[in-house]
C-alpha cells in the first residue's frame, strides 16, 4: 500500500522543481545570482525525493518485522503457545485467509476458527504499516521542500551542493561495490579456513578421490580421504582447454577478417550476428550440448568404433562404442562456441586500435595485406590479444551449466576428453542445493572450491594485466 503514494510523491517532487526554478528566478531579477534557475530546481528535487526515498525504503524493510511483532502480540493464548515454525505457519496461512486465498495446510479446532478473524487483523495491521509509511513519505517531501524555499536566495551555492550530492551518491555506489567484494571475500575465508580446519589443505589439493560425505561409522570412507580436489581441477582443466582450442582461432580469425578483409557492407551485417551468441543464455547452449551435440558425438565415435572392431585396433573399437552422449569433448566445444563472440569482440576493438599509420607505412614498404597482419598487426595488437584470452579462460572456468548438461558429474582424474567429468563450479552447485546445514565439511568444501576458484581466477585476470601492461605499445 506504501507504493500506492508514489503518484503523488513524483508530482510533489515535479511541482518543487518548477516551483524552486520559478522562485529562484524571481529572486535573483536585477542581481547576478551564483546558480542558474535550473540548479536550484535540481536542489529542490533532491531534497525532496531524497527524504521521501528513505521513508519508503525504510517502510520496505522494517514493515514486514513490525507486522509480524504486532501480529504475534495480539494473537490469542493458542496460538501464542504454538511452536515457532507451527506459529509462523499458522501466521502465513491467516495472512493467505485475509487476501482471499486457500490456506497450505489442514488446520483443527479451535485453530480453523481463529484463521478468519488473525487474518482480517493482519491485514489490518498491514493497512496501517503501509498507510502510516506513504503519509511519512509525503511528509518527509513536503518538508524538505520547504526547507530548501527558505534557502533559496541569489547567494546560495546550489551548483556546488547539488555537486555534492551527485558526488556523494557515487561514492556511496563505489563504497557499495567494494564492500560487497569485500564481503565475498570475507565470507569465503571464513568459512574456507572452518572447512581447512578440519580438512588438510594438502589433502584437499592433491588427493585424487572426490566423495564428499562425511563418515557415519568407523567402516565408511572418512572425510579426510574423500575431500581430494584434484579430479574437479583436473576436468575443469581439460574442459577449459578444448574451449580454448575452439573459441581462441576461431574468434581470433574471425576479428582479423571482420577487421582487414571484410567490406562495411559485409561487416555491419555479420558482427551483430557474431555477437547475438553473446547473448544467448548459457541454459540455452547446454540443452544444444545435451540434445544435439552430444548424440551426433556419440553416434559417430559408435560408428567410428563399429568400424575398428576385429582388426588390430579391436580395444579401441570396443571402447569407442561405449562412448555416451556426455562426455569433456562435447561441454569443451559448444563451451568454446558460446566464447567465440567474447574472443572475437574483444579481439577486434583491438586490431582496430592498431594505428593506421603503420598499416600504411608497411604498404609503402610493399607487403601484402596478408604480410602486414601477421607481421605489423598481430605483433602490435599480441599484449591486448593474449589478455582477450586469459579473460576467455577465466569466463570458462566459471561456466556451470553447459557443464552440468554435457559433461556429466562422475569426479573422474582423468584426461580422456571422451570420458565424463565435472568442474569445480558444478561441485559447488551440487553441494548448495537443497537444504544444507553448515556445520558439516560436506557443506564447507563447497566454499574451499570456492576459494582455490577466485584465486585461480584472480591470478589469470592478473596475468593479463601485467602482460597488457609489459607489452603494450604506444603510439603517437
Amino acid at each position: 500500500m506504501t507504493w500506492l503514494f508514489l503518484p503523488i510523491l513524483i508530482v510533489i517532487v515535479v511541482a518543487a522543481y518548477l516551483a524552486a526554478r520559478r522562485l529562484a528566478r524571481m529572486r535573483g531579477e536585477g542581481q547576478n545570482p551564483h546558480s542558474r534557475p535550473g540548479q536550484h530546481g535540481a536542489y529542490a528535487l533532491i531534497w525532496t525525493a531524497v527524504p521521501a526515498l528513505v521513508v519508503l525504503l525504510g517502510v520496505a524493510v522494517f514493515s514486514a518485522p513490525m507486522e509480524r511483532s504486532l501480529t504475534l502480540a495480539g494473537a490469542p493464548e493458542a496460538v501464542q503457545q504454538l511452536e515457532p515454525l507451527r506459529r509462523e505457519a499458522f501466521f502465513a496461512d491467516a495472512r493467505n485467509v485475509g487476501a482471499g486465498q486457500p490456506t497450505a495446510q489442514i488446520w483443527p479446532a479451535p485453530y480453523a476458527e481463529l484463521l478468519p478473524v488473525e487474518g482480517q487483523r493482519a491485514k489490518r495491521i498491514g493497512q496501517t504499516i503501509g498507510l502510516g509509511g506513504g503519509v511519512g513519505a509525503l511528509l518527509a517531501a513536503m518538508l524538505g521542500g520547504l526547507f530548501v524555499f527558505t534557502q533559496i536566495r541569489p547567494a546560495m551555492r546550489a551548483r556546488n551542493r547539488v555537486e555534492g550530492w551527485i558526488i556523494g551518491a557515487l561514492f556511496v555506489c563505489s563504497a557499495v561495490a567494494v564492500l560487497t567484494t569485500i564481503g565475498i571475500i570475507g565470507s569465503l575465508l571464513y568459512d574456507s579456513v572452518r572447512f581447512f580446519s578440519e580438512i588438510p589443505i594438502a589433502n584437499f589439493l592433491f588427493g585424487t578421490q572426490w566423495s564428499p560425505q562425511t563418515a557415519i561409522r568407523a567402516d565408511q570412507v572418512g572425510s579426510t580421504g574423500a575431500f581430494g580436489a584434484l579430479p574437479l581441477f583436473a576436468g575443469t582443466f581439460l574442459i577449459m582447454l578444448i574451449a580454448m582450442a575452439v573459441a581462441a582461432p576461431v574468434g581470433l580469425f574471425s576479428a582479423i577478417y571482420l577487421s582487414e578483409y571484410a567490406g562495411p557492407r559485409f561487416r555491419a551485417m555479420i558482427k551483430p550476428v557474431l555477437e547475438i551468441l553473446a547473448g544467448v543464455p548459457t541454459v540455452v547452449y547446454g540443452f544444444f550440448a545435451a540434445l544435439t551435440v552430444g548424440p551426433a558425438f556419440r553416434a559417430f565415435f559408435n560408428d567410428l568404433g563399429a568400424m575398428l572392431v576385429g582388426g588390430p585396433l579391436d580395444g579401441l573399437g570396443q571402447y569407442l562404442m561405449l562412448v555416451q552422449n556426455q562426455m569433456a569433448l562435447v561441454a569443451g566445444m559448444v563451451m568454446g562456441i558460446m566464447l567465440i563472440p567474447f574472443v572475437s569482440s574483444l579481439s577486434d576493438d583491438i586490431i582496430n586500435a592498431v594505428p593506421q599509420s603503420l598499416r600504411d607505412g608497411s604498404y609503402a614498404m610493399g607487403a601484402t595485406k596478408s604480410e602486414t597482419v601477421k607481421r605489423v598487426l598481430l605483433p602490435a595488437a599480441l599484449p591486448g590479444v593474449a589478455g582477450a584470452m586469459l579473460l576467455a579462460m577465466s569466463r570458462a572456468i566459471g561456466e556451470t551449466m553447459i557443464v552440468t548438461m554435457a559433461a556429466g558429474l562422475a569426479a573422474n582424474l582423468t584426461l580422456n576428453p571422451l570420458d565424463t567429468v565435472t568442474t569445480v563450479t558444478v561441485q559447488i552447485v551440487t553441494l548448495l542445493t537443497g537444504d544444507q546445514e553448515f556445520n558439516s565439511a560436506k557443506t564447507l568444501s563447497a566454499f574451499g572450491l570456492g576459494l582455490t576458484l577466485f584465486l585461480v581466477t584472480l591470478m589469470l585476470n592478473i596475468v593479463a594485466q601485467r602482460i597488457v601492461q609489459k607489452y603494450r605499445q604506444q603510439y603517437d
